[in-house]
């Protein structure tokens, strides 16, 4: 069943922003649903990626702070977001996003990636 809800999610995100495609991502309706799904499980206070990084995933401005080590999302610039970094496992192993679960799709991934260079607005 989550999976299956997985694929839907990324095949309405492939739709929604795909070849030029050029509506705004919107934080609430697009990005939102993929964390909340994904990431919001270990990254809310009182959890283990919380305790440990300081990321919240709570919330637009939850996610905007970023971790007790610095921010992880630059705005404007998805290649500078350790965010994306995580989440497409370029990062260390110990700490590529989700943990314990199987990585995100690419149509997720480009999601945030396109709300990122649009200015990681809070829409």
């Amino acid at each position: 069943m989550i999976r299956k809800h997985a694929a839907l999610t990324a095949l309405a995100a492939l739709i929604t922003f795909g070849a030029g495609c050029t509506r705004d991502v919107s934080f609430k309706q697009d990005v939102y649903p993929i964390l909340s799904e994904n990431c919001l499980s270990c990254h809310k206070p009182g959890t283990e990626g919380y305790i440990k990084s300081g990321l919240s995933m709570e919330n637009y401005d939850a996610v905007m702070k970023g971790t007790k080590f610095g921010p992880v999302i630059v705005t404007g610039s998805h290649i500078s977001s350790t965010l994306v970094l995580l989440l497409e496992r370029k990062g260390h192993p110990s700490i590529n996003m989700p943990k314990d679960k199987a990585p995100l799709a690419d149509s997720q991934i480009e999601v945030i990636r396109k709300w990122i260079d649009q200015g990681a607005k809070n829409n």
